[in-house]
């Protein structure tokens, strides 16, 4: 029996897990995928896209949903594996049409300018029918997600104009809090679904740290077109957030005129880092390592260790162990001395100095070593982390998410859990 509420405002949906008739979970929704046909007749939804095990987007047609009720979606319990890959006739709701500015006729309120903050969907009587008949909007044109005093309204779609006229510049607040509670990986992905202009717009709603975080998990393809357009100052500052080896392999993925104007324009030490790490060969250590690891002198105790590794921006990888050397404490060091790992910080008293806890065993690499020496020497010993060193000195950490980002295929992000699995209805325990 088919359950669904006479009207399901979309981003309300955005993230809902989509099940099965026996429960068991298909993916999430990302989007609502709606045509334009007749100029004042409202857009049919066609279906919702859902992101599926892999981080694959695929298509769901509305006719197989039959319930979207308590938070969840139900559908038929089939589903086509087939990518999404979006019509120029189709139009996302959340991507393309969230902070969209149009008219309202002068009868309703007034009329003016108003920003589309959110839009409901509605199933036309008993038939498999679903229309955006209802947009939720806000007067003005779009700046901050919220203004006090701004006057919001419920209307018809009959009551709007210019959903036909292209808008050079439209926000893009309402779509990421739709999406606020998406991990950077996932939010990388849908990112990478949008059409470039709105790439554009989303990079520029997005603050600095989030948007390098978000830039990590692209393909260097995607990361040279989006920091490309970003204004010089601005792509230095994200060029500034991201991890150093990071944004080194995007900074030698530009053109070599504009890589210079952006390390003129990053902070001396953060441009003299980027360099440095530009000097290494791709596939070494060098080229590999990344200077944000935790560095501690011996005389520091567990206690300061533990403090260190409770940083929100450390990857689990790079919080699995401090090292241990002597002044200076920024890379390259003074004398590497060894690292102590988070498990055995773990099992002493807080008041015990690091320097008596070393792990002496694992020995550090150069900055030379190869992939397939690193690879070994992480299985060897289990590590999730392996110090770089030269000339006695601690130059960076190589940690096991770099070693993967270069042992997986260049087109990893864009392959699903199982590649070769891309066509055919087929049941959905994935």
């Amino acid at each position: 029996m088919v359950t669904v509420p006479q009207r399901v405002f979309v981003a309300r949906l955005a993230g809902l897990a989509v099940f099965d008739p026996l429960g068991d979970r298909v993916g999430r929704v990302r989007d609502v995928i709606v045509v334009f046909s007749a100029p004042r007749r409202p857009p049919q939804a066609v279906g919702l896209v859902i992101e599926v095990p892999g981080r694959r987007r695929v298509f769901l047609p509305m006719t197989r949903v039959t319930s979207m009720n308590n938070g969840q979606v139900i559908t038929t319990g089939l589903v086509n594996m087939r990518r999404f890959e979006q019509r120029p006739t189709e139009t996302l709701v959340l991507g393309e049409l969230l902070d969209r500015t149009v008219q309202l006729q002068e009868k309703v309120a007034g009329g003016g300018d108003v920003t589309i903050v959110d839009a409901a969907i509605r199933r036309r009587g008993q038939d498999s029918e679903w229309l955006l008949s209802r947009f939720f909007v806000r007067r003005g044109r779009p700046g901050r997600l919220r203004r006090r005093g701004q006057e919001t309204f419920l209307v018809r779609f009959e009551d709007l104009r210019g959903f036909g006229v292209v808008e050079n510049r439209q926000g893009a607040a309402n779509l990421l809090a739709a999406f606020d509670e998406l991990k950077a990986a996932d939010l990388a992905e849908l990112v990478r679904e949008l059409t470039p202009k709105r790439r554009a717009e989303v990079a520029a709603a997005l603050d600095d740290e989030r948007l390098a975080d978000v830039l990590e998990e692209m393909p260097e393809d995607d990361q040279v077109q989006i920091l490309s357009q970003l204004a010089g100052e601005r792509a230095a500052d994200v060029l500034e957030a991201m991890q150093p080896d990071d944004a080194a392999d995007l900074v030698g993925e530009l053109p070599q005129e504009q890589a210079e104007m952006l390390l003129e324009l990053m902070e001396p030490q953060e441009a003299e880092e980027v360099r440095r790490l530009l000097a290494y060969p791709e596939n070494t250590a060098g080229g590999m390592m990344t200077t944000e690891a935790v560095f501690l002198p011996p005389e520091a105790t567990v206690a300061e260790g533990l403090v260190r590794v409770r940083r929100a921006d450390l990857t689990p990888a790079l919080a699995a162990a401090v090292f241990v050397c002597r002044q200076p404490l920024e890379a390259p060091t003074g004398r590497y001395l060894g690292m102590v790992h988070l498990q055995r910080m773990l099992r002493e008293p807080p008041y015990r100095p690091v320097g008596g806890l070393l792990d002496r065993d694992t020995e550090p690499l150069g900055t030379d070593a190869s992939l397939s020496r690193i690879t070994r020497r992480m299985a060897t010993y289990n590590l999730l982390a392996v110090p770089v060193t030269g000339a006695g000195r601690l130059l960076g950490v190589v940690t096991v998410d770099d070693v993967l980002d270069h042992l997986l295929p260049d087109d990893w992000r864009e392959a699903g859990d199982d590649p070769g699995d891309t066509t055919g209805e087929v049941p959905h325990a994935l």
